[in-house]
Order: structure tokens, then sequence, then C-alpha cells
């Protein structure tokens, strides 16, 4: 079984989530970041990232920065597309019989109107995301889904773009990959001691 990441690892929306956290840090008159800073900066959890960035939230809540964050991204994420070679290496994959499932630090409801939008769902046996908009939680949710699946820990690959997939991974007990077109540059990714691959199209 795979587990998928989604953002930066199927959808391709780096672009897009610098310029909702660029919309936010105006909203609060504070400087905006270029693509550099904010691969140099992003991290789990991400209020630690909007701290580095200036956000006070002694005078402002971090849930209501949150649903400032996601509106600014769902205005905008139908323009993105998907990396480079998905629906080939999920089909390949279907084909070989590997079931697949996403596991997102996405709403839940967001997720499921993405898979829509880019009929990815035929490819999918489960989406699991967050009930809640504040990119919290994708460890526990994980270990709670990967519990209910039957499935053992050496029998499951995960995929994703960030260290803390890999932290993720670690705690499910799973293998992990991790690919460098998304939200953690390549020296970062390096730390984790897994293989890194430059392409989806590359797994295959």
């Amino acid at each position: 079984h795979i587990i998928w990441d989604w953002n930066g690892t199927l959808i391709n929306d780096l672009d897009l989530v610098i310029e909702a956290v660029n919309t936010t840090l105006q909203a609060h008159n504070l400087p905006e970041i270029s693509t550099a800073t904010y691969l140099a900066l992003f991290d789990f959890p991400v209020i630690l990232f909007y701290e580095k960035l200036g956000f006070d939230y002694t005078k402002c809540s971090f849930e209501d920065h949150s649903k400032e964050y996601h509106r600014a991204y769902e205005k905008g994420w139908r323009k993105c597309g998907l990396c480079e070679g998905v629906e080939a290496v999920l089909k390949k994959y279907q084909q070989a019989g590997v079931t697949q499932s996403i596991l997102s630090a996405s709403p839940q409801w967001m997720l499921e109107s993405y898979i829509k939008y880019f009929s990815l769902q035929r490819y999918l046996k489960n989406l699991v995301g967050q009930q809640n908009d504040l990119a919290q939680g994708k460890i526990e949710t994980g270990i709670k889904w990967l519990k209910q699946s039957g499935l053992k820990g050496e029998e499951v690959l995960l995929i994703g773009d960030t260290v803390h997939d890999h932290e993720v991974a670690q705690a499910l007990g799973v293998d992990c990959i991790l690919v460098t077109t998304g939200h953690h540059p390549r020296n970062k990714l390096e730390k984790c001691g897994v293989p890194i691959l430059d392409s989806l199209s590359a797994l295959l």
C-alpha cells in the first residue's frame, strides 16, 4: 500500500501557497517573503513557521489566521496543476495491484474537493484529511487510520515532500521516499536519511 502526501507531492501548489502566505502577511502589515525564504523557513508545526515570519498570536489568534490563509488558498487552487507524472504513476501502481491512499494535513472536505476536481478518485482507496484547518494532527490521524486499515507497517510506503512526512512515516512505522518537487528543498530532505527523488516519474 502507498500513502501519498497531497500538497507539494501530488499537487504542484508551491507558488499558490507562497501567494496565500503573502496575502495574510499583507493583511497584518508584515513584509512579504520570497520563494527562497519560504523554502528556508517552512516547517511543521506551521504555527512556528508563521511566528518566524513575525505573526504575534497575542494580537490575533492562530485559528483566525489559518482561516485567512485557507480563504486565500481556496480562491486559487484550481489554477494549480498536478505534479509532473502523477496520473501515470498512480495508474501504474494500480495496474500492479498496489492500493493507494492520501494522508494530508488539509481539511477533509477540501481534500475531497481536490481529488474530485482532478478526477483521481478511481486510483485511491482512502482520502484521509483533518477535521480542522490548522494543518495539525497528521501523525495522530495517520496512526488511527493505519490501525483501522488492517495493514502492517512493513506493507506500507509513504511518499511525501517534507521532513514532516518522514516524521509521519516514522510514527506510523512505515518506509518513506521523499521528492524534491514540493515544500522542502533537497538539503533539508537529505537529513532524513531516506531515498530522495527529483520527480515522481523516477519512482517507476
